[in-house]
């Protein structure tokens, strides 16, 4: 049996900005309540959440790791997640898993980029909220002034439950507003007076009795507390000093007495597989059993690992997994608990709990486990969209073998990381969050289990060519050899067609002139030769093409014969018909701090951008734009450039538009040099 009940489980991700404290905050809580003995250092390498090649060598997190600890009879389950947002999958994918959020704030940087994204993804997610004001021992750490920015930015409802005895170097230790020693100050005292009232303000019986002037007792108004955190109207904030452990003891005191447990948190809704009728999976241990699959990733020695969420029932491992999506059952070998890098093998799993299981290869994130005669599913876990493309080349023939296996691996993990090949230019593109994000891949890519090298370019902009007139034109080819000649003459008329419409044959031909059977031919060599392209190198659309005339010979005429000479003809009628490049246009949001909108205003339009709309929310400006994707194949990179990192984008394709004249002189004639290389070889 699970050495724990729903009801003392503590559910709870901790996610801030890069270098707010978060992974030493968690490094502090295993030291504090007994599981390890020493401080592991993120910047030293010596974290033991930090256990990656990749993390040790960069000195900060990249994946999110799993921990629990036990406090004061409860059992805290802990994600600490990455904190740059080149790796925010993970925080997606946490949010997942669990029900409370604690957002790590450095007290001498205040709030940042990311800590605004991780704040609106919890709150999207419905996920219970808490703050902790980290390295209260900086320099120039500004306590009052980082709350007065929480408050400003989050609202009202984030109160102090902790407050600093001192700032920076003065820092000493935390004052508990939630049990108010007798002897505290004036500041205590309004503090302590401000979370009772937050408190009584988010429960209206206790109101109607606060008002009536009748006394509340303090166990009424924990209770209430805890309520009005799972509900969100109240935000607890702490402050610590991790490294030194000030503030630590009181913070996971806070998390058991007001954070939800699966219980009393947000309960995640599901559907009967196969409808959209709702179902209802309570947080119990004799309920059917429901799980989701939040994480996943390959370990060198063990395999694949499928990180679950149990929402109901009870999983042991003789009991299989029954898998939605993929309609089949699994056999189960063990189940584990996972302690950063340390597997630790558990009898059963009940509702709430965060497990492993090992070598079940069919397990793909968001997949719902679930009891077999009443199949249910889960909505999908929603991940940022990767805008940062590379072409991805083998190194050497070995990596080609082992790559599209290593690729499809490191995707099925990584659900914010894309692999395919572009159908229009051939190559295979892969896609992420950034050039750092990309890094980290080739990194893992290139240690066990997958060891495979790449190199990585450019992508090719997928262009295409059209027309903008009408032109005829005929082309005779004819051929004498000895024996059978070759014979054929096509007259071709090509026009454009609207946006979109693609392609467009019309057989005019009467009296004979090309008999039937050679038809099909003249057709299959215009479209070969769009296929190609004629001024560039790439696809031809959106033109309709009428082959009128013709003539052909008894003998030497041959499918092969009218193929070569449609494809000449509609060559020099493409040539004489204006021809145009297409390019691709994407829609973006650029979201940015007001005071970037003047900068980033002015990049977008010497983009070749337009400007669509403006939203605005509180200091942060929302810009929607049309611009040519050649325009910003590398706009993460700039765009952190002219922001400070301040600024983050979405991207997705609209539609295609012909390239200015000046811009399209240029890529033609690129496109000619480069065949011309190819010839010479």
């Amino acid at each position: 049996m699970a050495d724990h009940k729903t009801t003392d489980l503590r559910n709870l991700l901790i996610a801030g900005h890069g270098a707010s404290g978060k992974t030493t905050i968690a490094e502090a809580m295993l030291l504090e309540t007994g599981v390890t003995n020493r401080m592991g250092k993120p910047r030293e390498g010596t974290s033991v959440l930090d256990f990656d090649e990749e993390e040790k060598e960069r000195r900060f997190s990249i994946f999110s790791t799993l921990l629990y600890v036990k406090h004061k009879g409860k059992q805290l389950q802990i994600i600490d997640t990455p904190g740059y947002d080149d790796f925010f999958g993970e925080v997606a994918s946490s949010c997942a898993a669990v029900e409370t959020a604690l957002v790590a704030v450095a007290a001498d940087a205040g709030v940042q980029v990311n800590t605004r994204r991780v704040w609106k993804r919890a709150e999207q997610q419905g996920l219970a909220r808490a703050i902790v004001i980290t390295k209260m021992d900086a320099e120039n750490a500004k306590y009052d002034e980082v709350l007065g920015n929480i408050q400003a930015l989050f609202g009202k409802a984030c109160v102090p439950v902790t407050l600093p005895v001192g700032v920076g170097p003065a820092f000493c230790g935390v004052v508990s507003t939630l049990n108010l020693p007798a002897d505290a100050g004036d500041q205590a005292a309004a503090a302590a007076n401000a979370l009772k009232e937050a408190i009584i303000e988010s429960d209206d019986a206790l109101m109607e009795r606060y008002l009536g002037e009748e006394e509340i007792a303090a166990s009424e108004l924990m209770a209430a507390a805890s309520r009005a955190v799972a509900k969100g109207t109240l935000v607890p904030v702490f402050c610590c000093a991790a490294e030194k452990r000030l503030g630590v003891a009181e913070l996971l005191d806070g998390i058991v007495s007001l954070f939800p447990s699966p219980v009393e948190g947000l309960q995640r809704t599901c559907v009967k597989l196969g409808t959209d009728e709702a179902a209802e999976r309570p947080p119990q241990e004799d309920a059917p059993f429901a799980a989701q699959v939040f994480k996943a990733l390959y370990d060198p020695y063990v395999g694949k690992l499928a990180f679950l969420r149990v929402f109901s029932g009870t999983l042991k491992p003789e009991d299989g997994l029954f898998n939605a999506r993929a309609g089949e059952r699994s056999k189960l070998g063990h189940i584990y608990r996972m302690q950063g890098k340390e597997q630790v093998e558990v009898d059963s799993a009940v509702p709430g709990d965060l497990i492993v299981v090992a070598k079940v290869e069919s397990l793909e994130v968001s997949d719902t486990l679930c009891d077999e005669s009443a199949p249910v599913t889960y909505p999908p876990i929603v991940f940022p969209t990767p805008m940062v493309s590379r072409a991805a080349e083998p190194k050497t023939r070995a990596d080609e073998q082992r790559m599209s296996t290593a690729l499809a691996r490191i995707a099925s993990q990584d659900k914010t990381f894309l692999a395919g090949r572009e159908e229009q230019t051939g190559e295979l593109v892969i896609t992420g969050m950034s050039d750092l994000h990309l890094d980290v891949v080739m990194g893992k890519l290139g240690r066990k289990p997958f060891e495979v090298e790449m190199n990585l370019k450019e992508p090719r902009i997928p262009y295409k060519e059209t027309i903008s007139g009408k032109n005829s034109t005929s082309y005779r080819h004819k051929k004498q050899t000895g024996g059978r000649g070759q014979f054929a003459e096509v007259h071709l008329r090509v026009e454009p067609l609207e946006r979109g419409a693609e392609f467009e044959f019309v057989d005019e031909i009467y009296g004979g002139a090309i008999p039937r059977q050679f038809v099909p031919a003249v057709e299959k060599g215009v479209r070969e030769t769009m296929a190609k392209g004629v001024i560039a190198g790439c696809p031809v659309v959106d033109v309709r093409v009428a082959v009128y005339d013709g003539k052909y010979h008894e003998v030497d005429s041959s499918e092969a014969a009218f193929k070569i000479a449609s494809s000449r003809a509609f060559s020099e009628a493409f040539r004489g018909a204006r021809p145009q490049l297409l390019e691709p246009i994407v829609n973006m949001e650029i979201t940015v701090p007001s005071k970037y909108f003047g900068d980033i205003s002015g990049d977008l339009s010497g983009r070749r951008g337009r400007i669509q709309g403006m939203g605005v929310e509180g200091d942060q400006q929302t810009i929607s734009a049309q611009v040519p994707l050649a325009e910003v194949s590398n706009y993460s990179t700039q765009l952190r450039s002219i922001t400070g990192g301040e600024g983050s984008y979405t991207m997705e394709f609209s539609h295609y538009e012909a390239v200015p004249a000046r811009i399209q002189e240029v890529i033609v004639a690129k496109a000619a040099k480069a065949k011309a290389g190819e010839d010479e070889e």
